[in-house]
């Protein structure tokens, strides 16, 4: 890390990450399954070189100025750089787009102000695959690699025998912003012709409230009494549930270039084999000896027919290349992204 300053001011995607629990260990709601170790890792590596780093909405107390330079990075909120652009001592250095399109198409569309003002902007592709590049500074454009928690799995869950021979479900009940790219409709699709076979069970928040905003859309009121009927309910630890199973669906939100989230990775750590669909260029992000690529086959229920007789030998295969992949040097880039952005 060789920022010019001293201070450093990070804007969360949300309000409820500030007052610095960007980087609060102790949070066990923000801090469920780790997911704010990449920050706090940032955080102590800052700490190390004599920079202090805090969320913006400390940096930037109302009415009290700046007392020496800052550089300023936004994970996504779009309101608050334009306040700043003008401050003096303030470097807008770099915005992060986390989420896609089809969950956030504004900041997609805030792409060409976003490259006038900032440094650098981080997105999942640089050559508009799923939006447009029309008035964007390409020049300013950075590969986004999704921060990951980890450079191992977690042995107690990555061991945990024995698992059933079926496939599990980890996800929210949402709806997408938009429907150019969406998964959401076939992650429906899919669990609902796995259904059939009676080998797939759903986990996760808001799938049983059928009044919610999340489940006002076709797909979600076409299925849901077979939605329902292989819904097991939220679950504490993901790590944990996935750890009972031997194959887990893993749809990313969207199809998109470089759209690689934290899903795949989460497999990797509990040993279960990741059933993946999303970036279509994953193979050349990681190994395709770790996963299975949904796209090789003509029907859900095929697939499930090919799991069900597939080898222990190869299971086990699967299973060991992707515990070496998390625990390799093609993983840093994912797992010291946020240290190595703040690098450039």
């Amino acid at each position: 890390m060789k920022p010019s300053v001293k201070l450093i001011a990070i804007d969360p995607s949300s309000s409820a990450y500030c007052e610095d629990r960007l980087f609060d260990a102790s949070n066990l709601v923000l801090n469920r399954d780790d997911t704010l170790s990449p920050f706090i890792r940032l955080k102590a590596a800052a700490e190390l070189r004599g920079i202090k780093m805090h969320t913006a909405d400390i940096v930037f107390k109302k009415g009290i100025p700046l007392t020496e330079e800052c550089d300023y990075y936004s994970f996504g909120v779009l309101t608050n750089f334009r306040q700043l652009k003008n401050t003096k001592g303030v470097n807008l250095k770099a915005f992060l787009i986390m989420e896609p399109p089809v969950v956030d198409k504004s900041l997609y569309q805030a792409l060409p102000e976003l490259t006038a003002a900032f440094e650098r902007v981080y997105v999942h592709n640089t050559i508009g695959d799923g939006y447009s590049l029309k008035g964007v500074d390409q020049s300013k454009l950075r590969q986004l690699y999704w921060p990951q928690p980890r450079a191992e799995i977690i042995e107690p869950f990555w061991s945990h025998q024995p698992r059933q021979r079926r496939i599990v479900m980890i996800n929210g009940n949402h709806k997408p912003g938009s429907f150019d790219g969406e998964l959401y409709s076939t992650r429906i699709e899919a669990m609902v012709e796995l259904a059939k076979t009676g080998v797939v069970d759903l986990y996760g928040r808001g799938w049983e409230r059928w009044w919610s905003r999340s489940s006002m859309w076709l797909p979600y009121w076409r299925n849901r009494k077979t939605l329902m009927s292989i819904y097991k309910g939220a679950c504490t630890s993901k790590y944990e549930v996935m750890s009972n199973y031997t194959f887990a669906l893993c749809f990313e939100n969207m199809a998109m270039q470089g759209y690689v989230t934290e899903k795949i990775f989460d497999c990797f750590y509990a040993g279960t084999i990741p059933l993946y669909l999303g970036a279509s260029d994953i193979p050349e992000l990681i190994p395709k000896e770790a996963f299975i690529d949904c796209r090789q086959f003509s029907s859900w229920a095929k697939m499930a027919d090919e799991m069900l007789r597939l080898p222990n030998e190869e299971i086990q295969s699967l299973r060991a290349i992707g515990r070496s992949f998390v625990r390799g040097e093609k993983n840093f880039k994912y797992y010291e992204s946020l240290i190595e952005l703040m690098d450039e």
